[in-house]
């Protein structure tokens, strides 16, 4: 009998409508049960899913799937991280409202979700443009106020001059705005920020806790947070009265400095410009630099000789020079350093510039004479040419350099940190307004809490370049809460980042009237799997960590840390294309020739073949998802997301392999098929029976695990079994099974073959398969036999076989009897179920 291929298509729509009907993905909460919340990053609703998209979706499925089967309390939300830049440039390209814009798209993108199959429950769905979340957060920063978690100042800034607003230096990427791609400049603004900095210890501390992320994201966090353990340094300055107090990580290189530098934006830098107009130049030529360290860290190092002269706290009469220089920060240490040449490669590279003297002060141990000449010196050594310090190791010259400095008084120990305070203030429409009015009278007046949400204004206008907010004519002027006098709105908008640092939380009870329900939050949080790209092992992820703690000063949470666990799936990748103008090309434009070679479909030109990397809209490198669904199935493309590599890896797409898990779809299909259509056979032999639970028992670790790649493989190898069982054999038990470890993998299929298999019963719904230990221990063991520790051969026995057997076994191998040589062994090792070694 022929059996028509698989109809996905229907399929999978008749299995997402059973799903919706029987609600069979709502959140459960069944008493004495265990909970397990699971959370995929949600997207920014840009209109259309993308393979990133489906790989991450699809994995956090999985998980949510196994769970609900093994008995837990799922949670397993789905939202959408709304506000942003892209809708205010949609509004500006399309003549179109941001919130029209916006909300279109998540109505296309929920669609396509459920397409996928995707076991959400839909019920939790949030959208942070919405009001009724954003009024929450308002609400919190005013209570972050009241706490003394909030504050404004005056303060330089990282400017995106394309986007017109405020970028954190987390924001700048490569020296460019993260959304724009534009050069980012440095400029002074009023701000509001988060102390994020007040709990840089206890977010390093932290770290420790969270044994399952992944150790390089914990590494990522513990270089942002920089903690350094360092010296003030109070400097006298020839011919002032005040004192220039610099930080410095390497006292012990005190002797080898041979310049002094202070940031652009450091107040004696300032005062000298005041008189000095081509100090006010350097400065502001320094301020067109973004603040990012990276940018800094690739800018040609740039100078200005203050003309002053700093004493040496222990050399008389020798003095280095002061300049303003454009790579010292004025938020990190004290915004002033003393430079050491032959021991730091940013140091050198300046001195170089402007021929300053390279004093050698540490060197390899045992070479004294040693002198820097092309590069920096900057491993472990031995202090040289530094006086009281000579013949010390680093550590040791820190110390004692340390205790001097402050027995003195010129100075002191003190701890830094890299990690600066979270400014959350934009300059945009389409965010959460700041719930803040300026009176002249009153100054800054928190919105009252009563008035809540402070909402955006409707009739706005992207006209002209900058904050929209600020240009409107009537939404910013308002009465003052306390002496009822004219006022105006705060009109900067809060940080994206400001909404996704709370939202796992949210999910818990997303319509309570509180901003959070703290019985809800008891119940799930943390959340127990948390999964998504490793671009935001600095951004999203610590922001959301410290707002965590913040919530808790403020009484709103009892925890600390938001996810016990971390997945960071690899991004799908292709090759990408150009064309002999250079141009990029789409998959679809291009024909790949037997020799490996390709060219363009129209034109039959040839076309250069680029490496295999991140896909992209800008190199056209993508493949649309909605099309492989449509053509392929769901399950099709969610087995190939899971089966080609481990998550945590960069899965390459090709052609080859969606074709791969198609026929294996179909395969599945028929055998399922045909095995129902055909009267009952023999019992599977025990054979059979062990390959069919051993492959239960390494599934479910596998899953447990997050090897996802390789639970497949063993379904896999497992239906290869099956299919090629006697025909006195029954397969439906083994067929059986695979349908039912395949639920959270190829949903619609498991249900369409549990269906034909002659069950009632949703599969979703079903427990998950347990493994029966009688068939997992092995009959027989093979063992491998050493001669004097050099293996010579195997043997397989029963396993469990008693020590005098297994040496009976041994000796009288053919092999070994040759090897021996008429030998009698002095002593016979044997590693039970593993090794024989026999001694001669």
């Amino acid at each position: 009998m022929s059996i028509a291929n698989y109809n996905a298509k229907v399929t999978e729509a008749k299995w997402q409508k059973a799903w919706e009907e029987q609600a069979c993905f709502k959140t459960r909460h069944e008493a004495g049960q265990p909970k397990y919340y699971v959370l995929e990053m949600f997207p920014y609703p840009s209109g259309r899913i993308h393979m990133g998209h489906l790989r991450n979706y699809t994995i956090g499925d999985v998980i949510a799937r196994v769970k609900r089967a093994q008995g837990y309390n799922v949670m397993h939300p789905m939202g959408w991280d709304a506000f942003g830049l892209p809708a205010e440039n949609a509004a500006i390209q399309n003549k179109v409202h941001p919130a029209k814009w916006t909300y279109e798209n998540i109505a296309h993108m929920r669609t396509q979700l459920k397409t996928i199959g995707l076991s959400y429950d839909w019920d939790l769905e949030i959208a942070t443009c919405s009001p009724d979340y954003y009024r929450h957060e308002q609400k919190m920063f005013l209570d972050f106020l009241k706490h003394g978690l909030a504050y404004r100042k005056e303060s330089m800034v990282n400017w995106d001059p394309v986007d017109n607003t405020v970028l954190a230096n987390e924001q700048v990427i490569d020296g460019r705005g993260w959304r724009s791609g534009a050069l980012v400049e440095r400029k002074k603004l009023h701000q509001w920020f988060l102390k994020i900095s007040d709990f840089s210890e206890d977010l390093l501390e932290g770290l420790a806790g969270l044994t399952d992320w992944p150790e390089h994201v914990r590494l990522m966090q513990e270089k942002w947070i920089g903690k350094s353990q360092g010296l003030q340094l109070y400097f006298e300055m020839e011919g002032r009265s005040d004192l220039l107090t610099v930080f410095t990580t390497r006292p012990d290189t005190i002797f080898g400095a041979t310049f002094a530098a202070i940031s652009a934006n450091h107040p004696l830098a300032t005062e000298l410009a005041e008189n000095n107009p081509q100090i006010k130049n350097f400065i502001d030529e320094c301020n067109r630099l973004g603040m990012a360290e990276e940018i800094i860290e690739k800018a040609e190092k740039n100078g200005f000789d203050t003309g002053i002269r700093l004493k040496h706290p222990f050399l008389e009469n020798f003095s280095i020079p002061l300049y303003i220089a454009n790579f010292v920060l004025m938020d990190y240490g004290t915004g002033a350093i003393f430079g050491c040449p032959a021991h730091d490669q940013r140091d050198f590279d300046f001195a170089r510039k402007y021929h300053l003297p390279i004093k050698t002060v540490i060197a390899p141990e045992g070479n004294n004479d040693f002198v820097v000449t092309t590069e920096p010196y900057t491993e472990a050594g031995i202090v040289i040419r530094s006086e009281f310090l000579n013949g010390l190791t680093i550590d040791q010259a820190k110390k004692l350099v340390c205790d001097k400095i402050a027995a003195s008084g010129s100075g002191k120990k003190t701890t830094s940190y890299r990690l600066r305070d979270w400014g959350v203030s934009r300059q945009r429409y389409w965010g959460c307004p700041i719930p803040i009015i300026y009176c002249d009278i009153c100054g800054a007046v928190p919105v009252p809490e009563d008035q809540l949400p402070v909402t955006l204004p409707e009739d706005v206008t992207f006209d002209t370049p900058g904050n929209p907010l600020d240009k409107h004519p009537t939404w910013k002027h308002v009465s003052c809460p306390q002496c009822k006098q004219p006022a105006t709105r705060e009109t900067d908008t809060f940080d994206t980042f400001f909404e996704s640092s709370w939202y796992f939380a949210r999910f818990t009870a997303p319509h309570s009237a509180r901003p959070l329900d703290k019985d809800a939050c008891r119940e799930w949080l943390p959340v127990d799997q948390y999964i998504g790209g490793v671009e935001h092992a600095v951004l999203h992820l610590l922001y959301a960590r410290f707002f965590t703690r913040a919530l808790k000063h403020c009484g709103y949470l009892d925890i600390t840390e938001p996810f016990s666990g971390l997945l960071t799936q690899g991004m799908v990748c292709q090759e990408s294309y150009k064309d002999e103008h250079g141009n990029w090309l789409y998959p679809e434009e291009v024909t790949r020739q037997k020799d490996g070679s390709a060219t363009h479909v129209k034109t039959g030109r040839p076309v250069t073949i680029g490496r295999i990397e991140k896909m992209s809209k800008s190199k056209k490198n993508v493949v649309d998802p909605a099309g492989i669904i449509d053509s392929y199935g769901a399950d099709t493309a969610r087995l190939f997301m899971l089966s080609d590599s481990p998550p945590e890896r960069d899965l390459e797409w090709s052609d080859s392999g969606i074709d791969g898990a198609w026929r294996y779809v179909n395969r599945l299909w028929k055998l399922v098929s045909a095995a129902a259509a055909k009267p009952a056979s023999g019992a599977p032999s025990p054979v059979t029976l062990r390959a069919i639970h051993k492959t239960i028992a390494h599934v479910t670790e596998d899953l447990s695990k997050f090897h996802l790649n390789r639970a497949v493989a063993r379904i896999r190898e497992l239906t290869n079994t099956i299919a090629s069982l006697p025909a006195n054999e029954s397969p439906l038990e083994g067929l059986t099974i695979i349908t039912r470890l395949l639920q959270p993998i190829i949903p619609h299929l498991a249900e369409e073959c549990w269906q034909i298999l002659g069950h009632k019963t949703l599969l979703s719904l079903e427990k998950w398969p347990e493994a029966n230990p009688a068939y997992l221990t092995e009959d027989t063991v093979t063992l491998a036999i050493q001669l004097n520790g050099k293996l010579k051969t195997t043997i397989e026995l029963a396993a469990g076989c008693a020590q005098p057997e297994v040496e009976t076994a041994v000796l009288s191998l053919p092999t070994i009897i040759q090897a021996m040589n008429g030998k009698e062994p002095r002593k016979i090792i044997v590693v039970p179920n593993r090794v024989v070694n026999i001694v001669l």
